[in-house]
């Protein structure tokens, strides 16, 4: 397991812990700073061709919800499972999803594979933040989830001023076209605790390093629902401590609002809290975020982040 690790990035955060993984993980390796900040950076080959790219989604599709009466996840779903049609999505990170949800994807989207577990019990209870990829492009190596709390190895634990459990779920890929490994990970923040919205960012940063250090990682995108802005320290943290970049500063073409909230009524202006992220040196072709109703209600309460990105080579 990933042991807590004080200081590991006490010049980003005043706090920094480990993550932790499942039984499939391999032991840990000793990381010091400088070669984190080394492989963290590493550009990969990736295809400068839109035609050869890759198209990742976060999207929080909202908890199956009895009080959202014709916003319930029963009218809901074909209109969130349509979005991956769509967009032609390959792989990507959701949030809010409960079990129930979880086995109405895998059982209606088939051509998508879906890791992940419950918050409250790293079992079934709980929202999920689950990793999707499609089934002919990629091949699982493994999955592992952290909790974003001083103590990430224990299921259902919360963090410093959290006021839920909140997880990230991570999946090793094989990427079938090229051989080269992508590392994904989905994240659900807190939306009240400032500071373990920042302190989260550590625990993602000890996760990402330990597995570039144990694996040859070209890729690595992170997908979530930060509950925060662009300009806020919880997400400089994410671009900092982890040499990644929002997909959408990247974009050679970005279409959509600077939102990605709507809460079932209109967009709320300037709340982009639903992020791309990708590591140094992946171009991304574009950026969407898609505020289309069907049959004039939304999917969820949040809006879709759709990014198309460079292949791996």
């Amino acid at each position: 397991m990933f042991k807590y690790a004080a200081f590991l990035v006490s010049a980003v955060l005043l706090a920094g812990c480990g993550a932790t993984s499942d039984s499939t993980s391999s032991k840990p390796v000793a990381v010091g700073p400088k070669q984190v900040a080394d492989a963290a950076c590493i550009k990969g080959n990736f295809s400068q061709d839109a035609s050869d790219s890759l198209t990742a989604m976060s999207f929080n599709i909202r908890y199956d919800n009895p009080s959202d009466g014709k916003n319930n996840w029963q009218y809901r779903a074909p209109k969130v499972a349509s979005l991956f049609a769509k967009h032609q999505v390959d792989l990507g990170g959701l949030q809010e999803v409960l079990h129930n949800q979880f086995e109405w994807l895998q059982a209606n989207l088939p051509d998508y594979e879906f890791v992940g577990v419950g918050r409250d019990d790293g079992k079934t209870a709980g929202e999920y933040a689950p990793i999707f990829f499609r089934k002919s492009a990629f091949d699982l190596i493994k999955t592992d989830t952290v909790w974003l709390s001083p103590t990430p190895d224990v299921a259902g634990s919360k963090g410093w001023d959290a006021a839920l459990p909140r997880i990230t779920t991570f999946a090793t890929l094989r990427h079938k076209q090229s051989g080269a490994s992508v590392l994904i990970g989905s994240a659900h923040y807190d939306h009240r605790g400032g500071y373990s919205r920042r302190a989260a960012g550590a625990v993602i940063h000890d996760y990402i390093s330990q597995q570039m250090a144990e694996t040859d990682l070209p890729l690595v995108i992170l997908a979530g629902d930060f509950n925060d802005r662009p300009h806020t320290s919880a997400i400089k943290a994410i671009e900092k401590q982890n040499c990644m970049t929002d997909a959408r500063k990247l974009a050679a073409e970005r279409k959509g609002p600077n939102s990605t909230w709507n809460g079932f009524r209109s967009i709320a202006p300037n709340e982009r809290i639903d992020y791309v992220f990708v590591n140094a040196g992946v171009p991304v072709f574009n950026h969407v975020i898609d505020s289309t109703k069907i049959d004039k209600r939304y999917p969820s309460d949040h809006l879709p982040v759709i990014a198309s990105i460079g292949a791996p080579q």
